[in-house]
């Protein structure tokens, strides 16, 4: 269970002995806890790629996912939304990015420059 109350003015969890007034979720006052650091994916509409839109901190899973409707998606420009807290994001180091990629430059069939795209695939 997270160390969070809901606070009835703001209708939303905040963290317990943090003085409210923080700005997109981040617990205003000296002393306050911060709250984890969420990514935020949307997909603009079916059939295309979630793409990283941003972060913010929130609480839990839930007001993450508040927060990034409110944040990302105020005209209704989305249909789905993925959160992701940023510590669980695993990522190649670029300094190593010659032991990672060089292998596929031989390997030229795996490119998609032997393909033509019907012309109602125009968004790939």
């Amino acid at each position: 269970m997270s160390n969070t109350k809901k606070n009835p003015a703001l209708g939303r969890p905040e963290p317990v002995g943090t003085p409210s007034g923080g700005v997109a979720g981040v617990p205003a006052g000296p002393g306050a806890r911060e709250w984890p650091l969420w990514e935020v994916f949307v997909r603009s509409k079916a059939g295309l790629d979630h793409k990283h839109c941003g972060s913010l901190h929130a609480a839990d899973s839930a007001m993450a996912i508040q927060m990034a409707r409110d944040v990302y998606t105020r005209r209704q420009e989305g249909t789905s939304i993925w959160v992701v807290r940023s510590e669980q994001i695993v990522a190649s180091d670029p300094a190593e990015k010659g032991s990672l990629f060089d292998p596929a430059d031989d390997k030229v069939y795996r490119h998609p420059t032997f393909y033509e795209l019907p012309d109602e695939l125009n968004h790939m």
